[in-house]
């Protein structure tokens, strides 16, 4: 989509000797507005033209938000699944569900068997891929089952410059990203979705627990039990922003940047350190750099993250 922005500056930017600083920011959000309704009006566009749809549901905001559209635009013509599996916190599976209740989306649940696959337990630079390869195949076969068209998951455009590995299995099973082709960004569905009301629109983002393992330290039902109990028991002390990655016999605590001050009182500390170790690790340690997203990827090699991202593209 070619961005109605094309040739204007951004505010603090003059494009007219007239043009008074407060007048200026309001003809850029005004033009901003018209091209998020543009991108809104292009999704919808794009689901009516995929005549029975299965939707990768997870909860989040962006399979959310595509689920509510869909289902907006095709009604009972679509359907979302969700994978259910020892990767998926029981809190996540019930937000989910409780979402597409309460707005009467369709939702299948799918017990998919990722931890049957040595490929995934090997825990390598490809499991992701190997994880949706399981999701994926799984769709395909329920649609061909029900007699639907498509399938679609949510990747937006901010997602392609990620190390997703992921979406080379949606290609394989040419599973369609309708907000993407819409040229919608992560902050634009988030506003998209606070507009319609949707309670998800401000959901942080909640990766499987299997991405706070450790590369080359194998994927267990036990491990995933020992991380959703250790998360559970940080906000449980009020943390709301928090992974806990599995190294093992130790615990890498991240807790959002905002929260640090409150996490540094020894009284915390003591805490911390009883709650997690309860849950079956040895040592714990909090990580100085706080919470981020992804942060287990930064020991990869560089070749394997390029490679990746151009595969997906």
């Amino acid at each position: 989509m070619t961005s109605i922005f094309s040739g204007l500056s951004a505010p603090g930017h003059r494009v007219h000797p007239g043009l008074g600083a407060g007048l200026e920011t309001g003809i850029w959000d005004n033009m901003r507005d018209v091209e998020l309704e543009a991108k809104d009006a292009a999704l919808r566009h794009i689901l009516a033209d995929l005549d029975g749809l299965l939707v990768a549901y997870s909860g989040g905001t962006d399979s959310a938000f595509l689920a509510w559209a869909a289902h907006g635009v095709l009604g009972d013509r679509m359907l979302a699944v969700l994978a259910d599996s020892p990767s998926l916190p029981r809190a996540e599976l019930a937000a989910a569900l409780a979402f597409a209740h309460d707005h009467q989306i369709p939702v299948r649940v799918l017990n998919t068997a990722e931890l049957g696959n040595p490929d995934y337990v090997r825990n390598d630079a490809q499991r992701c891929f190997h994880c949706k390869q399981e999701l994926f195949s799984q769709m395909e076969a329920l649609r061909q089952q029900l007699g639907f068209a498509h399938l679609a998951f949510g990747m937006n455009l901010d997602d392609r410059g990620d190390f997703r590995p992921g979406q080379q299995a949606a290609a394989l099973h040419q599973a369609r990203a309708p907000l993407a082709e819409a040229g919608l960004f992560k902050a634009e569905i988030r506003t998209l979705a606070r507009q319609a009301g949707l309670r998800i629109w401000d959901k942080p983002a909640a990766a499987c627990l299997a991405s706070r393992v450790e590369y080359g330290r194998p994927v267990t039902a036990e491990a995933l039990a020992q991380i959703e109990r250790a998360e559970e028991a940080m906000h449980s002390l009020g943390f709301a922003r928090v992974r806990v990655r599995h190294h093992g016999s130790l615990a890498r605590i991240e807790i959002a940047r905002e929260e640090m001050p409150r996490a540094l009182a020894l009284p915390v500390f003591d805490a911390i350190s009883r709650a997690v170790r309860a849950c079956g690790f040895l040592y714990v340690t909090l990580d100085t750099e706080g919470y981020r997203s992804g942060s287990m990827n930064a020991i990869l090699p560089v070749d394997t993250l390029g490679a990746a991202q151009t595969e997906t593209h």
